[in-house]
């Protein structure tokens, strides 16, 4: 049986008082030595969660523009290495060239046939080499187009320009335009970008129609290379022969995520896709596989139960998912917001299936 109240202020309460400024309500001071206690309204759990996404991205959506700023997006020629690259690629492109043409000469001065012939390879191998550059300069652009894409949605949705978001999804439809399988969804979303729509509302639109059936292709791209590595590393007889055939299968599987969204990079391209590929990884965690399902997995799950080679061959799947997961990350035209975010669960769940059996 709970007390009686004992004093005049716990007998008798009265309705109070509140003074609004702007959104804000400003309680009234406590009489003096009344001992009342306030209550702190608190702010809404969802009006926060809403807030967050209207005003920005979460830290993932951080790291990625963080790993495409240091590695895509990232200027070589401005930087003292790439002046020392260029001015050594330059050093050896001329001694290269002065070696070609006195090799020419002194063929013809053996035979005018021997040095048409040399003079031909010479005209092939300068010729050979202007395509190799230009390709290189064109992925590496475009590259850096998507790139700045990414960033440019991620800044329309955020603050709901509509004006931005019409414009940068025209310039996703473009991306894409030599794609016959994507007509459909670039009429759809070009019939959507001519009404009255919400900014937000559009990108979404583009997403879901654009860019969500790529990812489903670089989906299963990554458990299929996730697969091979597990499989590969559990029979192969040396440890050098996993290192090679985890290392191919990295650069393979970035490659094809990278030609999956619109970027396949050339030699110099891939550098600097490999480096964004690299910087993702340091930021977010190279292992962190997310609801602990590593720390599972090492601790009492599939490796503790099998062999150490099996074991082996789980990890080394894991992170070649890792490492398509960023790829997927630093490559995708359009941040993750109508579509979430696959984790190492999703690509490659046969990775977990016996530790899911063990235990049931």
């Amino acid at each position: 049986m709970s007390n009686p109240p004992t004093t005049k202020t716990e007998r008798r309460q009265r309705p109070r008082a509140f003074r609004l400024e702007g959104d804000e309500t400003v309680p009234p001071k406590p009489a003096h030595g009344s001992g009342a206690e306030l209550i702190e309204a608190e702010m809404d759990a969802f009006a926060r969660e809403t807030a967050e996404l209207v005003d920005g991205f979460t830290g993932d959506e951080t790291a990625i523009e963080a790993a495409q700023a240091k590695g895509l997006l990232q200027s070589i020629v401005l930087s003292w290495g790439g002046v020392f690259l260029t001015a050594l690629s330059g050093l050896f492109s001329l001694a290269l060239s002065v070696w070609a043409w006195n090799f020419v000469e002194d063929l013809f001065k053996h035979s005018a046939i021997l040095g048409g012939v040399g003079l031909a390879f010479a005209g092939a191998a300068a010729l050979a080499a202007c395509v190799f550059i230009f390709r290189e300069i064109r992925s590496i652009m475009r590259q850096n187009q998507i790139a700045r894409l990414h960033v440019a949605l991620a800044q329309a949705h955020a603050a709901n320009d509509q004006k931005a978001a019409r414009a940068r999804v025209a310039d996703l439809g473009r991306l894409y335009s030599e794609r016959p399988e994507s007509a459909r969804a670039r009429a759809l979303v070009k019939e959507y970008a001519g009404q009255i729509m919400d900014g937000r509302d559009l990108i979404d639109l583009a997403e879901r129609h654009l860019v969500a059936p790529l990812d489903e292709i670089a989906r299963r791209e990554i458990a299929a290379a996730a697969k091979r590595v597990s499989v590969v590393t559990a029979i192969s007889p040396r440890a050098i022969l996993d290192v090679i055939f985890v290392a191919g299968q990295a650069i393979v599987l970035m490659r094809r995520i990278a030609d999956i969204y619109g970027g396949r990079p050339g030699l110099f391209g891939f550098f600097k896709l490999a480096r964004s590929v690299g910087s993702h990884l340091a930021i977010t965690g190279a292992l962190a596989v997310g609801d602990t399902l590593l720390q599972q997995v090492l601790g009492h799950g599939l490796a503790s139960r099998l062999s150490a080679k099996l074991g082996e061959g789980v990890l080394n799947g894991l992170l070649t998912a890792r490492v398509g997961l960023s790829a997927m990350a630093v490559c995708r035209p359009t941040p993750f917001i109508a579509e979430k975010a696959p984790g190492v669960g999703d690509v490659a769940p046969f990775l977990f299936s016996g530790k899911d059996k063990a235990n049931k």
